[in-house]
């Protein structure tokens, strides 16, 4: 059951490091071990506050390549992403975003990820590796806003 829990200071705003990561479609182009993502349908939240999308993300690494389907729930006033688990190699996964905006115009950005493979192999595997892999994740995310924004 790995789990990472990570707050960042951030130089960007948090309205822009909320679009980044929001931008579900763009991730193959700069997140590690991700070679493909699908929005399979968009529509707004139940309580009218934001957008829920499904989507299907491909990742590979090493030997493995596996698919998952998870549900994002995009909350702009609240500057909060939540990300559900609905298919593939999980047991379950549960991902969390948060933005708070500074004074000075950067942002706090926490981020939580808690998650667990069905398959043993895949589980010790990830398990080997799994810091190494949230840090170049986090690093992907924050190399991708200084490119995108500064």
């Amino acid at each position: 059951m790995p789990t990472h829990a990570e707050k960042r200071i951030m130089p960007h705003t948090a309205e822009q490091m909320y679009n980044l990561i929001a931008d579900i479609g763009s991730y193959p182009q700069f997140l590690p071990w991700c070679t493909a993502a699908r929005i399979n349908s968009t529509k707004p939240a139940d309580d009218g506050t934001g957008t829920v999308i499904d989507a299907d993300l491909v990742i590979s690494f090493k030997l493995f390549r596996e698919k998952f389907a998870s549900r994002v729930t995009l909350d702009p006033a609240a500057s909060h992403i939540a990300v559900e688990y609905l298919d593939g190699p999980f047991r379950y996964l549960n991902n969390q975003w948060q933005f708070n905006a500074l004074d000075d115009g950067s942002c706090e950005v926490d981020f939580f990820v808690d998650f667990e493979f069905k398959s043993p192999m895949l589980q010790a595997v990830i398990g080997l590796v799994f810091n190494e892999a949230m840090q170049r994740i986090v690093h992907a995310f924050e190399k991708r806003a200084d490119e995108l924004y500064t």
